[in-house]
């Protein structure tokens, strides 16, 4: 597990609450403000994006003047989407990370500028994407992708990627005799062990790292995917035919 050593070492740092919020006695870390600029940013990119291919086609200006309270609520509206299916996730009790959310809207809504998405910006990014999305697993929280970002490219994999990933950590940590007895029978078949033989779980932080670990690949291959990256890696050399 050395591989995932540095990996979980980030984690505790980017879990420690951090000033000046703790200044006030709010349990806030870094990797809290870091993904909620990631999801302010992103909605702002696809929204601008929108809004140009709305002027390029109609040949007008926005259809509606742009508003902090739309544009919060939407953001709000990605963050707390479960409850409107019933699913309640339970941070909701507290009022912090929608304040949190909230004034990261209102500063990223007066940047002056943010580039738009494209292959430079996501790749890193999917490091960034994999770590905040295996955050969410530890809590009773159902994923869900609203409308507003589509039905396919960006939302594709997050349908799901939350379920597998999910099911991926509670197979480590063996979260139910269920997981324990299928990670012994996996086990068994891929030739880690004897057939029957248990197989010890993994705790929390390395299963977390691995999940981790697995998002960030796959949101890389979605980036890969949407850019067209692998499309120069693929063309065939045609070749040459000499004419008298």
């Amino acid at each position: 597990m050395s591989l995932l050593a540095p990996l979980i070492a980030l984690y505790r740092y980017s879990l420690e609450p951090v000033a000046p919020f703790t200044w006030l006695g709010w349990g806030i870390s870094s990797l809290d403000v870091v993904a909620a600029f990631r999801l302010c940013v992103l909605l702002r990119q696809i929204r601008e994006d929108a809004l140009k291919k709305h002027i390029s086609t109609k040949g007008s200006q926005a259809p509606e003047e742009a508003s902090f309270v739309k544009s919060a609520s939407t953001t709000l509206l990605v963050v707390y989407g479960a409850p409107f299916l019933g699913q309640p996730p339970s941070f909701m009790i507290s009022g912090i990370v929608p304040a949190l959310y909230t004034a990261i809207q209102a500063i990223v809504d007066n940047l002056p500028y943010v580039p738009e998405i494209s292959a430079e910006l996501e790749v890193p990014l999917s490091l960034l994407d994999g770590f905040t999305r295996a955050y969410l697993f530890p809590v009773s929280l159902s994923v869900q992708t609203p409308p507003e970002l589509k039905a396919y490219g960006w939302t594709t994999a997050d349908l799901w990627c939350a379920p597998v990933v999910t099911g991926l950590y509670a197979l480590l940590t063996h979260a139910q005799p269920y997981w324990a007895e299928l990670h012994s029978i996996l086990s068994g078949v891929l030739g880690s062990t004897s057939l029957g033989e248990p197989v010890k779980p993994l705790d929390p932080e390395t299963a977390r790292a691995v999940c981790a670990l697995l998002l960030s690949g796959l949101f890389f291959g979605r980036t890969t995917k949407n850019f067209g990256l692998w499309k120069p890696f693929t063309k065939k050399i045609e070749p040459k035919v000499k004419t008298q």
